[in-house]
């Protein structure tokens, strides 16, 4: 993908890190943010990954921090999220990464409930064809699930997310950390006699595998306890529109001894497997250094890196044309701004004509009746709340953008919490909001120019 110019300005105030203009933040994390940019030498749009360096010092992060950027410099393959460089201010790290515009794999599965066979064995094929890669650079991903597949503009998947990731040791060759995500953890990860990587990352692939045929987990109780007694014991049940190959697949790979548990070779030699399977191999054989990476962190003031931001006007971020176009996955514009449909992503939108001080005033005051705590600056806010499991934050960003004159555009994403919960939240909010929220005609000739869909 490449443009002339891109990125968000507030007011005439622009940001540009070395050659790349940052525009708008499209993901929001604990400890780090990833803003839309576009290098001006190429006219290619990227993503980049924004840390601030004292947010790592602070929380002892400089270690794991230098490990995810190693991991994800190493692993290149065309199924994988490619990082292209590491670039340092004084204050901050700026990981620049392949921009990544077809959402994620969890979306479809929420839209459609289930895949057709046919599809679901594409992408598992692609996943096991990047997770083997991984483990052939001795990576280990240790969080796999769908919400950590991202699908390209072509409908590939590109595993993203290396933060738990585990790299070789000297003489170690078993992980005692306890880590991922509950309903997609292999069972021996839960004991603390140590587990086999590689091992843990197949398992979580065969959940994966059943979820996108299923439309639903094989292991799901609001109880940890529960769920972990259903785990360690390999506890689920196929669906009837399961063929006999899939269950037979599935079945060795949610082996709950691990020593037993099919491994990817054998995975890759199944007949269910390798219908209308052919391998990727790209990237196998390419070289890496981390010499930039060892010098973003042993001597961050060295970078040549420049941050010039000009004047900080308080009014709304505008967004430009190419920017929306990459925000709707396409060049059908419209559905930006149309809200019958019948999911949502963890990343959202709507669109209003009231002012942006009234979007965010009302947002704010409907929030806090849903029990949220709400942080707010100029037109941007964090909301926060327990879980709906009582075991971890929910948490929400809302930014809102001016699109075109007297028409903006409030982005909606989570930040901490269960997807699923807040395809829930979001539904409420919205039925709070039906006042404020705009909906164009639908006659097709009766849409503003902008909006209609661009046709060859």
């Amino acid at each position: 993908m490449s443009v002339k110019r891109g990125g968000g300005t507030r007011g005439k105030g622009m940001k540009r890190v070395g050659k790349y203009e940052m525009g708008r933040t499209i993901g929001e994390g604990t400890f780090a943010k990833v803003k839309f940019a576009v290098d001006t030498d190429t006219g290619h749009a990227v993503a980049i990954k924004v840390l601030a360096k004292s947010t790592i010092l602070k929380h002892k992060m400089v270690h794991q921090i230098k490990r995810e950027i190693s991991i994800m410099k190493i692993v290149r393959h065309p199924y994988i999220v490619r990082l292209y460089e590491v670039l340092a201010s004084q204050t901050k790290i700026y990981i620049i990464l392949e921009l990544v515009t077809g959402g994620e794999l969890f979306d479809r599965i929420v839209h459609r409930g289930k895949l057709p066979e046919h599809e679901a064995r594409r992408y598992f094929q692609q996943l096991i064809d990047a997770i083997d890669y991984c483990h052939s650079k001795g990576v280990f991903h240790r969080d796999l699930k769908p919400e950590n597949l991202l699908l390209d503009s072509s409908g590939n998947v590109k595993v993203s997310d290396f933060g738990l990731s585990a790299l070789p040791q000297q003489g170690v060759d078993l992980l005692h950390t306890t880590c991922g995500t509950p309903n997609y953890v292999a069972p021996e990860v839960l004991s603390k006699d140590g587990y086999e990587g590689s091992a843990a990352d197949v398992w979580s692939c065969g959940v994966i595998l059943f979820v996108l045929m299923a439309g639903y987990l094989p292991f799901d109780e609001t109880d940890l306890p529960a769920l972990y007694k259903k785990i360690k014991a390999a506890e689920f049940s196929f669906p009837p529109w399961f063929s006999p190959g899939a269950k037979l697949l599935i079945k060795q790979i949610l082996d709950p001894n691990p020593s037993t548990r099919i491994r990817i070779e054998g995975i890759r030699n199944d007949a269910w497997f390798k219908n209308n399977y052919v391998r990727n191999r790209s990237g196998e054989d390419e070289e890496v250094s981390l010499d930039d990476i060892n010098a973003v962190f042993n001597d961050i003031e060295d970078q040549f890196v420049t941050e010039q931001t000009a004047n900080n006007d308080s009014g709304p971020l505008i967004m430009n044309a190419f920017e929306m176009i990459t925000l709707s996955q396409g060049l059908d514009l419209s559905v930006l701004f149309d809200r019958q449909q019948e999911y949502v992503k963890r990343q959202t939108r709507f669109v209003s004509r009231e002012p942006a001080k009234t979007i965010i005033e009302t947002i704010a005051a409907v929030t806090e009746s849903m029990g949220l705590k709400v942080h707010a600056q100029n037109y941007k806010m964090r909301l926060e709340g327990v879980a709906f499991n009582k075991l971890g934050q929910f948490a929400v960003v809302l930014e809102v953008y001016e699109v075109a004159p007297s028409l903006f555009m409030t982005d909606v994403r989570k930040v901490a919490g269960d997807t699923l919960e807040y395809h829930k939240f979001y539904k409420k909010l919205c039925s709070k909001l039906e006042h404020l929220i705009w909906k164009p005609k639908t006659d097709r000739e009766s849409r503003p120019a902008l909006l209609r869909p661009t046709t060859c």
